[in-house]
């Protein structure tokens, strides 16, 4: 997540969701100011959608992926990235001129793309002209796909491989947090990419299991709070309700305090789930400080949900109801931004 300075705080616009609350014009919402937008990735078509909620207005992107998974905006070059999967389409693709765009539909080529290697990405995270592609292999292995962004163009790196299947991963400063899939863990590599400067197999410097999470795909960095999702059972008669994620308040010195192959406890930690709360598989989430909502990408409930949940920090966490409910097939993953 990037951000610039924000004026007034706030979450959604009328008109860019529909309102899980009675109040369908949902003029309780405070607007910002300043532009806040939330980018979403689709399994379904490939498109990225755009929400621009200051002014409340959907913008449906025809990419030139099929299936996409993974996305970064970057305001330095009006461009986003998103790591594009299926049969044809495996690599890392730029767009550029998206500031551009005003209407409700738009097709979209890709500017330039990295080379055609991804197998089965599943997050974006960068740092500096670095982009890091998760890229899931098995239940026993997955890789670290490096790219350098330089001149319009991606180059392939290095590649790094560990020793689990990845998923979520964010960037806090130059220490690389990933997700452990099939599981209920979160490892971290210290000082990623000056400690691993060319094609290499290695573990993480640390991990540890977030207690009452299942299984975690999700993962965001705000202001000293991290956020995890939890997808619980992948399949099954509660697959769609039995989602949730977490709030971690303090979150360095939580982690820090835990020992490598720990626990960090529930107790430290603020739970979202149930059936109220719409979700499933949060397969990735999104995480504003300033106004303290987490957004998700639910991919099991009603099809495909983007959803935002407020107040997160000091809401006591629960069976809560969304604040906004949006429906969007397939959706894969998120990229919020305000400046």
């Amino acid at each position: 997540m990037n951000t610039g300075k924000l004026l007034i705080l706030g979450v959604f616009g009328a008109f860019t969701f529909a309102s899980c609350s009675d109040d369908d014009n949902n003029d309780d919402m405070p607007m910002n100011e300043a532009s806040a937008n939330l980018y979403a990735t689709s399994h379904a078509d490939g498109n990225v959608t755009h929400y621009d909620l200051t002014n409340s207005t959907t913008t449906t992107i025809t990419t030139s992926a099929s299936d996409s998974e993974g996305i970064y905006v970057s305001p330095e070059d009006d461009s986003f990235t998103i790591a594009a999967r299926g049969a044809t389409q495996t690599s890392v693709q730029a767009y550029v001129g998206i500031s551009d765009i005003i209407m409700s539909t738009v097709n979209l080529t890709a500017a330039f793309s990295g080379p055609s290697i991804l197998q089965n990405p599943r997050d974006i995270a960068v740092n500096g002209n670095f982009y890091v592609v998760a890229d899931s292999q098995n239940a026993n292995a997955g890789r670290f796909f490096v790219f350098e962004k330089s001149n319009g163009s991606f180059t392939l790196s290095r590649t790094i491989t560990t020793d689990f299947s990845v998923w979520g991963i964010e960037f806090v400063g130059n220490d690389l947090y990933a997700v452990v899939d099939m599981s209920n863990e979160l490892a971290v590599f210290t000082n990623f990419l000056a400690s691993n400067p060319a094609d290499a197999t290695v573990s993480a410097s640390k991990r540890v299991a977030i207690e009452g999470i299942v299984r975690t795909h999700g993962i965001a960095f705000d202001g000293g709070t991290m956020i995890m999702s939890d997808i619980a059972a992948a399949s099954g008669d509660n697959a769609a309700t039995d989602g949730g994620f977490h709030v971690i308040t303090n979150f360095m010195s939580k982690f820090n305090a835990v020992a490598d192959g720990g626990t960090l406890a529930v107790g430290q930690q603020i739970r979202y789930a149930g059936a109220a709360t719409l979700m499933g598989n949060p397969v990735n989430v999104e995480y504003d400080a300033d106004s303290d909502t987490v957004y998700v990408a639910e991919l099991a409930n009603g099809g495909g949900r983007v959803l935002a949940f407020t107040n997160v920090s000091t809401g006591g966490g629960g069976n809560a109801t969304p604040a906004v409910n949006n429906s969007l097939a397939g959706v894969s993953s998120l990229y919020f931004y305000k400046g």
